[in-house]
């Protein structure tokens, strides 16, 4: 039977033909900026409702702002898929610098916006939410209200969306284009490989020990070179947003991530108390890997690599026939969704240097595709990874049918999906493993997404709240942000972690995101919340997929807490609640522990 090939190169093309040089592509910008210029224009007529039929004008108000904002997400989109395939692409890096400052501007006008309704009579404002036309844009008029209560005044609100483009937004882009930059030279197999940061972080799960160890040493070095820069980065970031919350007079440095999150408080302490109430069984789970490699502690460089010998190399082809397969095994909709993707060239997972580190999918609302980004190397964790993207593209594929103001779902419930399609892959393997050595290895996998988030992110969670502390004083050295690292992995994983790399700080991307601060619980709760969903699914099997749709599509316009109860009838601010998923997991690192002792 002849093998499907399927293509590793994304087509960017049918987008915006020409990649950065793109004729079409420039005048969609200039029609972007038409399109900001009238509706500043606009609003100089636009007042603070007095009467009920005024409905009617926020109507015409918010139907420019989500023409603008779909828009705007193609053109972000495509920016940052061009320089994920090139970071060197001088062309592409000066459309951002001009879709940065069209983005400056409608963000300044939208604010006014929010300032204007946030002055309506209380009374008024639920009489209009209740009208006809604004019953469906209740939450979101509702947020923008809540949001609005934290702005500056108008000229003060306009010098920092200036000041972002140039400063804030800036340093982000400079640190992934610093980091795009770097090479670093690893032996493999006797030969010295020249390798992107991306290449290197692959060799993770390498099955030779001495690669693994060689290129942890490798990139530690480069960061231990580059580590002020660095440092001089993260706290003009952090500063500048320091700066902006004290104006707007927020002390609580979380108070923003659980408004973007739409998440309480409250959930998210409950969500970290019920993980540290259940570190001991994943502590076990380090100590018994690390025995069986000859050690006493898991060294950090062999966390990822397989539990048992061989190197599965895992073809790109099987890869996908797998996922399609299993896909297909949970829904109809999901695995044709897949397979449209493969077909049409949304996949960019060839390995080949000076590419982008990071993976990720890039939604385009105009045209209602999306693409999916990565560095295939034949491992499982690629497999996954792939899976993981495929995950976030189905979500954006889901909200297709869905109003433009009620498309934008939060974090939180970002990480869903994409772990869930996850899951789906990892239990089929699971189930398909011949024997105890191929079930252990595909065990081990599951268990280290599972010390990824109540270990690893939760630590980047300490690091993150105790950096933002400190820098309220001043600047952070890079010799305390080294400290402040030690200190939360310990705290994260219970000491159970030796040889970890202190400048996790510098290469975790998420640290540097200027959109997104705090961008790390999100992918617990996107576990802990997609395990929940997982057990509907084993629970009522493919007639579930329609539910599952109609969560992803509710997603948009309720707050976290109300879609939970709504489609999974569940209290998340009680610990019951988060217990329930991480047992699930215990019972996954007591079996390790019982099949590798016997």
């Amino acid at each position: 039977m002849k093998e499907t090939e399927y293509l590793q190169v994304w087509n960017l093309d049918k987008l915006f033909p020409d990649g950065s040089q793109s004729s079409q592509f420039r005048e969609h910008l200039k029609l972007l900026e038409i399109k900001v210029s009238k509706f500043e224009e606009k609003l100089k007529f636009f007042y603070t409702p007095k009467e009920l039929n005024e409905s009617l004008k926020v109507v015409d108000i918010i139907e420019y702002i989500m023409d603008i904002r779909m828009n705007l997400s193609q053109a972000n989109s495509f920016i940052t898929c061009l320089l994920a395939q090139n970071p060197k692409d001088q062309n592409a890096t000066t459309l951002r610098g001009k879709t940065s400052s069209i983005n400056a501007r409608f963000e300044s006008a939208f604010k006014k916006v929010q300032k204007v309704l946030v002055n309506t009579n209380q009374h008024l404002w639920e009489g209009i939410l209740d009208t006809e036309v604004l019953n469906n844009y209740k939450f979101i008029l509702n947020e923008w209200r809540k949001k609005a209560e934290m702005h500056l005044t108008d000229e003060e609100e306009s010098l920092v969306s200036d000041l972002m483009v140039d400063g804030y937004h800036a340093w982000g882009q400079f640190y992934n284009s610093l980091v795009n930059s770097i090479r670093v030279n690893v032996q493999i197999d006797g030969e010295k490989s020249e390798l992107s940061v991306g290449q290197a972080i692959n060799l993770r799960s390498h099955p030779d020990e001495e690669v693994r160890k060689e290129s942890h040493r490798a990139l530690e070095d480069k960061w231990n070179e580059q580590e002020e820069l660095f440092a001089k980065i993260l706290n003009h970031i952090a500063g500048f947003r320091l700066q902006v919350y004290k104006k707007r007079g927020l002390e609580n440095i979380l108070k923003v991530p659980l408004i973007e999150n739409r998440i309480k408080e409250e959930t998210l302490n409950a969500m970290w108390k019920a993980v540290s109430k259940y570190k001991k069984p994943f502590t076990n789970y380090l100590y018994q890997k690390a025995k069986m490699n000859g050690d006493e502690k898991m060294h950090s460089y062999n966390f990822w690599a397989p539990v048992t010998k061989g190197n599965q190399k895992i073809k790109y082809e099987d890869a996908v026939d797998f996922i399609l397969e299993h896909f297909s095994q949970f829904g109809t909709e999901l695995e044709s969704f897949s397979r449209q993707a493969f077909d049409k060239g949304w996949i960019e997972a060839e390995d080949r240097p000076n590419k982008s580190t990071v993976a990720f999918c890039a939604g385009f609302p105009l045209s209602g595709e999306s693409r999916v980004f990565m560095t295939y190397g034949g491992t499982i964790t690629n497999v996954l990874t792939l899976a993981h993207e495929l995950g976030h593209a189905f979500h954006n594929h889901a909200m297709k049918p869905v109003n433009g103001m009620n498309k934008q779902y939060p974090m939180s419930i970002a990480e869903t999906a994409s772990t869930f399609s996850e899951m789906i892959i990892l239990d089929a393997a699971m189930e398909k493993a011949e024997s105890t050595k191929e079930k252990l290895f595909l065990l081990d996998e599951k268990l280290k997404r599972s010390v990824m988030n109540f270990m690893n992110i939760h630590s980047r969670f300490l690091f993150e709240k105790k950096f933002y502390e400190e820098r309220k004083e001043g600047i952070v050295s890079s010799s305390r942000l080294n400290e402040l690292m030690q200190e939360a992995i310990d705290e994260g994983y219970e000491g159970s972690l030796d040889n970890a790399s202190i400048h996790s700080w510098v290469w975790t991307p998420h640290y540097y995101m200027t959109k997104s601060p705090f961008y790390n619980f999100p992918y617990t709760f996107g576990y802990l919340f997609s395990l929940s969903i997982y057990a509907k699914v084993k629970e009522k099997g493919k007639e579930f997929e329609k539910d599952y749709f109609d969560l992803l599509r509710d997603s948009g316009s309720m707050s976290t807490e109300d879609l939970v109860m709504k489609h999974l009838g569940e209290d998340i601010t009680s610990e019951a609640f988060w217990e329930k998923g991480i047992e699930l997991c215990v019972k996954d690192a007591e079996e390790f522990v019982t099949l590798t002792s016997s």
